[in-house]
């Protein structure tokens, strides 16, 4: 039986964070985790977490390098589980997330499906996430523009360990192990709706957020080092063999 780790990387989701984990915490089974970096929240979001006493949720701190990217790179450091599920603090998951996700992984390291845009009170959009994004599902097409949101991807140890430690440049850590992971394993993609994807406007993700990078930038020099980071990996674990 593989146990699951739920990573979720907080800062300042009081506001959503309690619905999030009610959603989560009925699909895993007793010996699965949460592991929740948190990032300096100033307002009550550890109380809340506190407050749902449960032993399988496992709060650290993330003392390392900031941001969302850093926080996630911890939240997954300190995780045991064979199956890790990326997890932002203000979503909702659907109630056969897991399960669908799970049998997914049975015959692949990496998984991602699809999930519907929510508004700041999560109700649903009928707005599909993958609806405005391209069809392709290789290593090519992902590299100019990436489909692989983290908080719809879940994958293998496998995975994590040739990813980690993130390379300190990148721009995502849901592009960078998704891109891992195409070099690298076996994927495969889910049409199913499995969460709603809130949209309020102070979402911490780069999915959010407006790029105020130069255009040189993100046609040429985010996706050369993307490459050589990826030739370093792969060529360092070869020789590790």
């Amino acid at each position: 039986m593989m146990r699951i780790s739920v990573c979720i990387a907080t800062y300042n989701g009081q506001k959503f964070i309690r619905e999030q984990l009610l959603s989560i915490l009925p699909q895993l089974g007793q010996d699965d985790e949460v592991v929740v970096s948190d990032d300096g929240s100033t307002d009550a979001t550890m109380s809340v977490i506190s407050q749902m006493g449960d032993t399988r949720i496992h709060v650290c701190h993330n003392t390392r390098h900031h941001g969302f990217v850093w926080n996630f790179e911890n939240a997954l450091r300190l995780a045991s589980g064979d199956v890790l599920f990326l997890c932002d603090q203000d979503d909702i998951w659907l109630p056969d997330k897991v399960s669908r996700v799970m049998e997914a992984l049975q015959t692949c390291d990496m998984v991602l499906h699809d999930a519907e845009i929510a508004d700041g009170e999560g109700r649903g959009t009928g707005i599909l996430y993958s609806a405005s994004l391209h069809r392709g599902e290789g290593f090519w097409s992902n590299l100019w523009r990436t489909r692989w949101l983290g908080c719809c991807m879940a994958f293998r140890r496998c995975v994590l360990d040739y990813a980690m430690p993130f390379p300190r440049h990148i721009v995502g850590h849901d592009g960078w192990i998704s891109t891992v992971g195409l070099v690298r394993f076996r994927y495969s993609y889910l049409p199913d709706v499995l969460m709603l994807y809130r949209r309020h406007g102070a979402n911490a993700s780069s999915a959010s957020a407006a790029s105020d990078t130069s255009l040189y930038y993100k046609l040429v020099q985010k996706r050369l080092w993307l490459m050589i980071e990826i030739s370093r990996r792969l060529l360092a674990k070869e020789l590790l063999k």
